[in-house]
């Protein structure tokens, strides 16, 4: 089953307004080029006449996210509201206040389905809740929702606290301050925050990684961390309620083979670098990643101090399809190999969107597979709002393994 082409009730539509420039983005993230004209949708107003909101979009897509999942939504959709913060307020009818680099046409939230063998699948969010080109305010707005959530018992700022010096300085760089990110298994609500290596100058990121391992308690395990990194993109704490909380540094690797993937993850222990390879030529159908590249993620446990204990692999699809349809193909695909029923992830792409697959690429953005020490591998489908557009399908597959033009920052 595909997503159904007939609007669905009650979903408020975009109007056309552009998207704004953009910031030099941290490689791996965000746009690789100009969108090529993203396709809006025709402006309406939400039920009983009242202004769309994107609150109420990413309220109601998360809804939909929960129920494909067997999840219940109202306690999510609840949080959506805390964790969003001032986001929920802008008009749907304008054009992006900001250029967020969480998703493609700058809307600042992307979501995501984790599925594990044997387990219902997960349904996530990540929110840029300082939806601002402004750093330092960002920075200020991110950690002012991050305090709320802990009055709500929802996470502890502790280990943000600790780091704060090195991620929020007082004239930061961008490309952006900080990501929260919500996920809603069966019991209490996890979050987790991505923190910017590049705050105090791309050239200091190496440095602002290592530092913060330190502080934690994984010193020991940079050295062999910088040999797989053409350099870092995201620095991210579990939060809050989680049995085994992770340290992540992500790392990206510009122009690499299935193969060259696959020697990166022999940095965790396992028998996984040939199910790396395998993915990696499955969701990019063979190609060298020449376009938007791999990212890599390393996750420390006290398990662990001196080593990875997990490892994630992120597979950057939109860029190696012509739509989102084979893009869909692509993830069943990856599911069945690992014995996961594809069925949730129809039905979520049937609440998330009213259009045909086939109308626009980027829906489904990433692919994602990890390896965790004693744990099944985890598929990861994350999945764009397009609350301000919908990039049009490509319709010339030649040129998927090209050389996409070269991306800057930290």
């Amino acid at each position: 089953m595909t997503p159904k082409s007939a609007p669905a009730a009650g979903v408020p539509a975009q109007h056309a307004g552009g998207t704004t420039g953009r910031r030099d983005p941290v490689p791996g993230s965000g746009p690789a080029h100009d969108l090529g004209g993203p396709v809006p949708r025709d402006g309406e107003c939400s039920p009983g006449g009242t202004e769309p909101r994107l609150g109420e979009h990413l309220k109601r897509q998360l809804a939909e996210l929960c129920e494909a999942a067997g999840t219940a939504g109202d306690a999510a959709r609840s949080l959506l509201d805390t964790a969003a913060g001032p986001l929920t307020r802008f008009s749907l009818l304008d054009p992006p206040p900001a250029r967020s680099l969480v998703s493609d046409d700058h809307s600042p939230a992307e979501f995501s389905l984790a599925f594990t063998p044997g387990a219902p699948p997960v349904p996530r969010v990540l929110l840029e809740p300082g939806y601002t080109d402004d750093m330092a305010r960002s920075g200020r707005v991110g950690r002012r929702v991050a305090e709320r959530l802990a009055e709500r018992g929802v996470l502890s700022c502790d280990r943000l606290s600790l780091l704060a010096d090195l991620f929020f300085p007082a004239a930061p760089h961008g490309p952006f301050a900080m990501w929260l990110a919500l996920e809603f298994p069966a019991g209490r609500p996890r979050a987790k925050v991505y923190l910017n290596p590049a705050a105090n100058g791309p050239g200091r990121s190496a440095d602002t990684v290592a530092e913060a391992l330190a502080r934690l308690g994984y010193g020991d395990a940079f050295p062999a961390l910088r040999r797989y990194s053409d350099g870092f993109l995201f620095f991210a704490l579990d939060l809050g309620d989680w049995p085994a909380p992770r340290v992540k540094v992500y790392a990206t690797h510009r122009e690499f083979s299935a193969a060259e993937a696959a020697a990166v993850s022999r940095a965790v222990p396992g028998d996984h670098p040939g199910r790396v390879e395998e993915f990696v030529d499955l969701v990019a159908a063979g190609r060298r990643l020449r376009r938007r590249p791999l990212v890599s993620c390393f996750s420390f446990t006290r398990a662990f101090p001196d080593r990875p204990s997990g490892y994630s692999l992120h597979v950057p699809v939109r860029d190696y399809v012509n739509d989102d349809h084979q893009a869909r193909d692509r993830a069943v695909a990856a599911l069945h190999r690992h014995g996961i029923d594809g069925r949730p992830l129809d039905r979520a792409l049937a609440g998330m969107t009213s259009r045909p697959l086939d109308a626009g690429v980027g829906l489904i953005a990433y692919l994602t597979l990890t390896h965790a020490d004693r744990c099944p591998p985890r598929v990861t489908v994350y999945l764009s709002s397009e609350a301000y557009g919908v990039k049009p399908p490509r319709r010339n597959a030649a040129g998927l393994g090209e050389p996409g033009p070269t991306m800057v920052g930290g």
